[in-house]
């Protein structure tokens, strides 16, 4: 069957579903094919994972500048997560694996680095944050060069990512039950964080035959289900005392 979608519509849909399953769903209008129609779905909430990662962090960062407060919010766990961040990227870059099933890492990873700085400054250390941020940087790009860090290693690394997914989330599930307050933490990114890992596991298991990243998926989805439990269970708790935050002192 001739193709009726017009090539201006229909090439965007053959380079992120494929061209068997554009011939299939869209020319031949066979939309209850199971196998493309998983994969149709699965392309779709990549796609849909990486561009709501360039946004997840935001309102976060926002908060934090307008709050000008970084109570609440954990910095071990920042780098961490930076640090899984990048372990992830490499890993699934020099996997060759589809970039709608990995690229919110890059975007999320760049967020996360700002509020790592955000939080440093706000606490009097904005030299340990220059020096911390380069370091982050100059680790990301060592795992990309094979020559620097083998894949054996790199797939090591990736293991201990799926640990490292937990320990990120440790120190800021701690500080809001002790605080009982989720401080300047933004609603907004823990539920689109939860929510987005989730839909990341339907495609890992979908588009990824890796046992490695689907474990890191169900793990990023329980870790994350748990901060999203802490923020309705703390919603309208009162906020403790702010040592950190920065407002400028009245006169008298």
């Amino acid at each position: 069957m001739a193709p009726w979608l017009p090539a201006i519509l229909r090439n965007p849909l053959a380079a992120l579903i494929g061209e068997p399953c554009t011939k299939t769903l869209i020319d031949e209008l066979n939309l209850f094919d199971p196998l493309c129609l998983r994969h149709a779905v699965s392309k779709g909430l990549g796609l849909g994972i990486v561009l709501g990662g360039c946004i997840v962090k935001l309102p976060q960062l926002f908060k934090i500048l307008n709050a000008k407060s970084v109570v609440g919010i954990s910095l071990s766990s920042y780098v961490l997560e930076v640090l899984a961040n990048a372990i992830t990227l490499a890993y699934n870059f020099r996997q060759g694996y589809s970039f709608t099933t990995y690229g919110e890492a890059l975007f999320i990873g760049v967020q996360n680095i700002v509020i790592t700085l955000l939080i440093l400054a706000f606490t009097g250390r904005t030299m340990v944050g220059l020096v911390t941020s380069g370091s982050l940087l100059a680790f990301a790009y060592v795992l990309f060069d094979a020559s620097l860090v083998s894949g054996s290693l790199l797939s090591v690394l990736y293991g201990l990512t799926i640990p490292l997914v937990i320990s990120s989330r440790i120190p800021q599930i701690y500080a809001i039950h002790k605080n009982k307050y989720t401080g300047q933490l933004s609603a907004f990114a823990v539920f689109n964080y939860f929510f987005g890992t989730a839909a990341r596991l339907f495609t890992t298991m979908v588009e990824v035959d890796d046992s490695l990243v689907l474990i890191g998926a169900v793990l990023a989805v329980v870790a994350n289900g748990v901060l999203a439990a802490q923020m309705l269970y703390f919603w309208n708790a009162q906020a403790p005392q702010d040592k950190y935050r920065l407002d400028t002192k009245k006169t008298k």
